[in-house]
């Protein structure tokens, strides 16, 4: 018997969340935005109203206003986010506790054990969560259902908002080869390009193509993308309760506009790292090692990774090997569309004690001094929110708009 997996998708979830604290703005266009007092703020989500505009996500803040001059900018509230997340699980562990989230608007269910599924209820639980959700939490879902993740992830993106697409093995040729390769999960626009290059435009070409050829293109991920396209894909739907051992953090980012300067460069980098050290002490880790990925607007990708002689979890150290990494392999002809910064070689806190001595007298007092300014920051958040304070350039070396 095939498995039975479902994606749920919450619609404009940042956006809907923000629109259940504040009832008033129900039926109006609404847009988060990371700064949404600035212009070259970007937009995070947008309501279905604000879509109807054109508005997506990684418009600026001064594009969406020409798209729609009444949209309603908000800042964005992480904490509520995770809280209405939680809720939302929650229902989904009423059926099974295979239930895996994929961020936080996202999840995968897998109800292949449950005696519904058996009797043959599959569709049907699918759309009794979407009613659900709408009734008890007060925002919609789309409901992807089919016998693997990637079909499932599949189907829910097929029809939005408040929707069931179910995906059968018998139906796969007819509904999931015709659909363009770029629809498919893990092949984005730089990967799809090389593939159309290659007369692959479908995901059915995909299917079809040589399988080991594919492999001494991409390499895995060839041999990944073919399994994918024909329905062979076996990853398991974890356990919601299951610790899972993290191997590595990573943050990035597409640009709304290519980036130029290194002063953009740094900015962007020392975003990201803000994010991935925050992520580090939040979990009580240390990294070894960190690397850089950067994407220019020609779709080229340059990845590098430093080792670190001791482990760190400071937004400054994980920022500054980065930058270094990017100056010594970005030429700077092409600008750069996508940076993303991650650490790996992971240890706790409490095993990588001992190598803190081998900092020399000044760097300690140095890197004590960054640790109480972070620990300040990591405080403040989570009294005021992850985006009250964060980390920039020196203002004597922005420019003016």
């Amino acid at each position: 018997m095939d498995r039975g997996i479902l994606h749920c998708d919450c619609n404009s979830f940042f956006a809907s969340a923000e629109i259940l604290s504040r009832p008033e703005l129900k039926g109006k266009p609404v847009a988060v935005a990371g700064d949404p007092d600035s212009r070259h703020g970007i937009v995070l989500a947008a309501s279905i109203e604000a879509k109807r505009f054109g508005i997506k996500t990684t418009d600026t803040v001064y594009l969406a206003r020409k798209k729609c001059p009444d949209v309603v900018f908000l800042a964005p509230h992480h904490g509520l986010y995770s809280e209405i997340s939680k809720k939302i699980n929650k229902i989904y562990l009423e059926y099974t506790d295979l239930v895996d989230p994929f961020s936080v608007d996202e999840s995968f269910i897998d109800l292949t054990g449950t005696t519904r599924y058996l009797n043959g209820e599959f569709v049907e639980i699918a759309d009794e969560l979407r009613k659900r959700i709408r009734e008890e939490i007060g925002i919609t879902i789309s409901v992807g259902a089919s016998f693997n993740r990637c079909f499932a992830k599949l189907a829910s993106d097929m029809k939005k908002p408040d929707a069931t697409t179910y995906i059968p093995r018998e139906r796969v040729e007819e509904i999931v080869w015709p659909l363009p390769v770029s629809d498919m999960l893990f092949i984005g626009k730089s990967t799809t390009k090389v593939l159309n290059e290659i007369g692959i435009f479908t995901i059915g070409d995909l299917a079809r193509y040589d399988r080991e050829k594919l492999i001494a293109r991409f390499g895995k991920h060839g041999g990944s993308m073919w399994d994918y396209a024909n329905g062979n894909d076996q990853e398991e739907v974890h356990s919601y309760y299951e610790k899972r051992e993290v191997k590595s953090v990573s943050n990035g980012f597409t640009f709304p506009r290519d980036l130029t300067s290194m002063d953009e460069i740094k900015s962007g980098v020392n975003s990201l790292a803000d994010t991935v050290s925050s992520r580090l002490r939040e979990k009580g880790l240390l990294a070894y090692t960190v690397s850089v990925q950067i994407k220019d607007k020609e779709f080229h990708t340059i990845q590098r990774q430093k080792p670190l002689s001791v482990p760190t979890h400071l937004q400054k150290e994980i920022a500054d090997v980065a930058m270094e990494l990017i100056r010594e392999n970005w030429t700077g002809e092409v600008p750069i569309r996508l940076i993303t910064v991650g650490v790996s070689e992971l240890v706790s806190e409490s095993d990588a004690g001992q190598q803190m001595s081998l900092f020399d007298d000044d760097s300690s007092i140095n890197r004590e001094k960054q640790e109480k300014i972070e620990s300040a920051m990591d405080s403040i958040r989570k009294k005021l929110g992850k985006n009250s304070i964060s980390f920039g350039l020196d203002q004597s070396k922005r420019r003016a708009d």
